[in-house]
Formats: structure tokens, sequence, C-alpha cells
């Protein structure tokens, strides 16, 4: 019987010292999407002062608009060669890429597995606005950090606390290209055209119409097509027909860059005003010459007579052998801002790391100053550029 009651004794220690291991990884609660459970704090790995951050770029790699998720990864790959050497002794930052392919379901399935089995402290990403309305909210609810760095759509941040973005909303970029240019053209007419199956090409229209709505434009006609769409006689025959002063794009660049070059072979002489989905070099090789012309907004230009935004062109085109674009500009910029929120903090805790980036105040990166306000939105200005001899110039 004594022996019995030691044996029993001893396995009570064991089984309590077992619970007490458990409890201090942190409490975990499962996924609304049936996902594994999470832990709600990433845990770093601390040497001698310096601790580690393990962070998810949540991307599109693959498909027919890999070409923004190629221009957000270089960025962010630049970033991290040059803060590892900068933070050495405090801070070491490792990303772990997940590629959606441009999908929704993907882009979900990318943020419950960096959350849930790479634990990572925050994510940057996705490419989409519509990725982020959907996969957005498994981050909030896991309370961790997610940082839109391409989401200019209305309502992103209103998904939760734990969602931010440095992509300024197209209400800020349109309405500032469309009044540079169409003021300066003397247009009064309109013709709109945009992709009806995707949520950042939708809400770019509606900024334009609004916006054109507020200028006094006349709206002459509006019209649609598809994401995969290579045809667009039909739709540019009719706005042809109409013969608008201005003709408002809202698209992403393949698609959006087929539209300009058909509109120009239809003869449309139209001045041509697009969205952000514009802002990549990819337009300029499937547009060629018809490109000419085209007004956009963006924060960043590489032709801008900056210190710090030339001394990031020229790394860039010494690591890549071209220059940056937009969103490798943004992707470039949200790791230091992760950097600088994380040395706050002084730890990879998920709530703290939140609570650092929610204060950013004057951040003066490469796509210029940014602030975010009471709902994480951010404080900042576009600039209007025309594209010119095969790159986008500031518009004058």
């Amino acid at each position: 019987m004594k022996g019995n009651s030691i044996s029993k004794s001893l396995l009570s220690v064991l089984l309590g010292t077992s619970l007490l291991v458990g409890c201090s990884s942190g409490a975990s609660n499962p996924s609304s999407t049936g996902a594994a459970p999470e832990t709600n704090n990433a845990a770093p790995t601390e040497s001698a002062g310096e601790f580690t951050a393990k962070i998810g770029g949540v991307f599109i790699l693959s498909g027919s608009s890999a070409a923004y998720g190629e221009a957000q990864k270089k960025g962010l790959d630049l970033a991290l060669e040059e803060l590892n050497e900068t933070n050495k002794g405090k801070l070491k930052i490792e990303i772990q890429y997940e590629d959606t392919g441009g999908k929704k379901e993907s882009a979900i399935n990318s943020v419950n597995k960096l959350i849930n089995q790479d634990n990572v402290v925050a994510i940057i990403g996705p490419t989409l606005s519509g990725e982020m309305l959907a996969a957005g909210p498994v981050a909030n609810e896991a309370e961790t950090p997610i940082f839109g760095i391409s989401n200019t759509v209305e309502g992103i941040n209103d998904i939760g606390e734990f969602v931010f973005r440095n992509s300024l909303p197209e209400s800020i970029a349109i309405p500032t290209a469309m009044k540079q240019a169409i003021e300066k053209k003397g247009s009064k007419t309109a013709a709109f055209i945009y992709a009806e199956n995707d949520d950042f090409s939708v809400s770019g229209f509606q900024t334009m119409k609004k916006t054109a709505e507020e200028m006094g434009l006349q709206n002459l006609g509006e019209t649609t097509f598809a994401i995969g769409d290579v045809d667009f006689s039909a739709q540019l025959t009719k706005i042809k027909q109409l013969n608008p002063d201005v003709l408002l794009v809202s698209a992403l660049y393949k698609e959006g860059s087929m539209v300009v070059k058909k509109a120009r072979e239809l003869g449309i002489n139209s001045l041509i005003v697009g969205g952000n989905g514009f802002n990549n070099p990819k337009v300029f090789e499937i547009a060629g010459p018809a490109a000419e012309g085209l007004i956009v907004a963006t924060p960043f230009s590489p032709e801008k007579q900056d210190e710090k935004v030339q001394k990031f062109v020229k790394a860039f085109e010494a690591k890549y052998g071209s220059k940056p674009d937009q969103f490798a500009a943004q992707a470039y910029d949200s790791l230091y801002i992760m950097s600088q929120s994380l040395l706050a903090a002084g730890t990879a805790d998920r709530n703290a790391l939140r609570d650092e980036l929610a204060k950013l105040k004057d951040f003066e990166g490469v796509s210029g100053k940014l602030s975010f306000d009471e709902g994480r939105n951010p404080i900042g200005d576009a600039v209007v550029v025309e594209a010119k001899d095969g790159k986008f110039v500031p518009f004058e």
C-alpha cells in the first residue's frame, strides 16, 4: 500500500508539471474555419539580447496576376536583407511565403496555415483586395496583425482592429488622378469600362463614377468585362460611338492593358485614366505604344528625385536588374514598419505588435510619409503619373 501511495503521488506531480507546461505555451481557441487551434502569441527565439520574429508573406506568385506578387516579394526580400544587417544583435526577421494564385480560398488557407502551423507573429498581404476581404477576418479572429500592401477598396480596415494597410485607398488615389488630368484637359464627358467580377475593379469603378458626378462630367455610358477575357472589341466599339472626352478604366494590369491597346487600335483618342491596377511595368509590355498618355495615381514613382527613393531604386536595380514599381515599394516599406514596431514592442508578441503598429505616425518611407488614423487607415498623398516612352513619369 505504501508503494502504491508513493506511485500515485509521483504520478500526480508528473501530471501537474505536464499541465503547467501546457498552460505556459498560451491559451488556444479553435478557428471558425475548422483549422487547428492557434496560439495567440508567436514565440520568439532569443539569443544574447536578439529575438527572432517570423512573418508570413501571402502573395500571388503564380497565375495571370503574378507580376504583382513577384514585385512584392522582391521588395520584401530586399528590405529583409537590409534590416537583418542593420538590426543584428537586436532583431532577426524570417519570412515564410505562401502563393495564393489569386484565389480567395487559397488566401484563407494560407493565412490559416501561417497562423496555426507556422506560428507567425504577423502577415503581410494578401495581394488582392478580394483576398483580404476573405482572409482578413481569419487573422483578425486569431488576433494576428495582417498588413495589406496593395488593398485599396473601401472597408478593408473595418474587418477588425488587427487589420492594417499602407496602400492608399482608391477613394484617395482615383479622385487625385481624375481631377488633375481632367481639369487640365478640360474634359466634359466620360465613359466607363471595368471588370465586373473583381472586388478591386468594381470598387474602383464606383469611385470613378462618384468622382465624375462630383466633377460635373456627363456620363455617356458604362460597360463591363470579366477577368480572363481577351477580346474587348464589342465593348470598345460601343464606347467609340459615344466619343467620350475621357475613358475611365478600372481593372487589373493584364486586362486593363489589353483594353487600352484595343481602344487605341479602334481609333479611340480619348484621354484614358486608370485605377491602381495599372501601376505595374507589365502595362508597357502588354499595351506597347498604346500605353502612351495613360494617367494613373500612385504613392510611389521611381523617377522621384528624393534621396531615400533613389537609394532604394539603385539597390533594387542592383539586385534585380529592373526598377521597382509601387507594389515593390509598398512591400519594402511594410517590412520597415514591421521592424520598427517589433523593436518598440521588444518581443515577437502579436498583441504587442498590433499596439505598436497602431501608433504609427510620420513614417518616412520610399512611398512617402505615412501615418495611421484612428481606424488604422493610411494617411498619405498620391502622385499623378503619365505613361511616356515606356515608363511612368510625373504628370505635368
